[in-house]
């Protein structure tokens, strides 16, 4: 776990403003969870045998009431919970997201922690392939809005439905304990458990046997199939590359039909900047009416990471944002005034630092050139007295003046917008 500084969290400012617009602009909802759920939510949702509830949640029992608490390893299970409590399908289907802090005990890796953050979107109520295929068109052009497109690329897979996964599950398991010498412990242990999940296993001394194993899409239906395709056609409209993986699976027990990850090279072996997909049974399981839904997550300190080395907005993100106006004051009166000029700038919008802590006029314009605003304004005995202001622009050659303070935002202005700028 981490802190995040102040030259830091500057980047994260932009990222999340850069967000919010771009959810804005599909029509989607905020909403926020507690970071603490009852264990038994992401037991049910997420699935026993998965590696999140095996290894990873940090989950107690509350001394106060004996009650089996986790804090969130993930936000759609804690949103579809909130949906079905508060009955927000009950006019229709919802477009919701989420941004905040997720918690894993997992060996910390480059752009991953044991707290971590994710924006999470999740469309619940929605059925067909036209909702998956938005959530994809929603990514690529945040990738866009990022200068991220060059760096990522969509893999794609359909899980099928419950009956064609048992299918599949029967022929893999025969399939594995026929080759189980081959398995490595981990395999072994899953292929008991959760087999599906032997087919993401990393380990290249198994990547043969994997590669080799029955595919899910051969024992697709014709529904199944239709699903897929219909979202598949959008992204060739749309011009978006992707490719089919058949071994991409998810490590949650909840999803079925269309799953997919965006990933990147360039962030070591694990890739993963973006993953979801189709997950209709969640919401009857944690006990809802039957709907629907579909959405996924990103990492937000993996994008990050992913921006300061290869998009060409980390330099510009990383430039802290600069004040329009310093204010420099000496003596008791200026101090006064300096108060009342800075709150008025403000009620007109302008970003102002007041100087605080006092110090010689030198000293503060030092602070004032240094702090990136664009103007200083200066307060001293003589502008008290004829209800004046200084005014000295820091970034280009030029003299200061004095204007009255009732024309000074209008002064700030033309230097900030030119003549006339309001």
């Amino acid at each position: 776990m981490n802190d995040i500084l102040p030259d830091e969290a500057v980047l994260w400012e932009r990222f999340e403003d850069t967000v919010r617009s771009w959810l804005a602009a599909y029509g989607y909802r905020n909403i926020r969870t507690p970071l603490l759920e009852h264990t038994a939510l992401f037991r049910r949702a997420i699935g026993e045998a998965t590696d999140i509830v095996e290894k990873e949640m940090y989950s107690f029992v509350d001394e106060l009431n004996g009650e089996h608490l986790t804090l969130r390893p993930e936000g759609t299970a804690a949103t579809v919970r909130a949906a079905v409590e508060h009955s927000l399908l009950y006019n229709g289907p919802q477009r919701l997201w989420y941004m905040g802090p997720m918690f894993r005990h997992e060996r910390p890796q480059k752009g991953r922690y044991r707290q971590f953050h994710q924006v999470g979107v999740e469309a619940l109520g929605y059925a067909g392939p036209d909702i998956d295929a938005e959530l994809l068109l929603m990514c690529a052009r945040l990738w866009d809005d990022l200068g991220l497109q060059h760096v990522v690329r969509l893999q794609l897979n359909s899980l099928g439905s419950t009956e064609e996964r048992a299918r599949h599950r029967e022929a893999l398991v025969a399939y594995l304990k026929s080759r189980e010498a081959e398995l490595d412990e981990d395999s072994k242990r899953r292929l008991h458990t959760n087999p599906l999940r032997v087919l993401d296993s990393k380990n290249p001394a198994m990547q043969q046997l994997i590669n080799e194993a029955p595919k899910l899409l051969d024992y697709l239906g014709e529904e199944s199939l239709k699903h897929f395709e219909g979202v598949q056609q959008v992204l060739k409209d749309a011009g978006i590359p992707y490719e089919i993986n058949p071994r991409l699976v998810r490590g949650l027990d909840y999803y079925n039909l269309t799953v997919f990850e965006w990933v990147t090279d360039r962030l070591g072996a694990q890739g993963t900047v973006c993953a979801g997909g189709r997950y209709d049974g969640l919401i009857a399981e944690i006990g809802g009416k039957p709907a629907p839904a579909a959405g996924f997550a990103m990492g937000v300190e993996r994008l990050l990471a992913l921006l300061r080395e290869c998009s060409e907005n980390a330099a510009e993100w990383l430039e802290p944002a600069a004040a329009d106006v310093y204010v420099v004051h000496q003596g008791e009166h200026a101090l006064r005034m300096a108060f009342t000029v800075a709150e008025g700038l403000r009620n007109y919008g302008f970003t102002v630092v007041q100087h605080c802590g006092g110090g010689s006029f030198k000293s503060q314009m030092k602070k004032a050139d240094g702090s990136g605003a664009q103007i200083a304004l200066i307060i001293g005995d003589d502008e008290v007295a004829a209800s004046e202001v200084s005014v000295k622009p820091l970034r280009e050659e030029r003299g200061q003046w004095r204007v009255s303070v009732e024309q000074l935002p209008q002064a700030i202005a033309d230097l900030l917008y030119g003549a006339g700028g309001e």
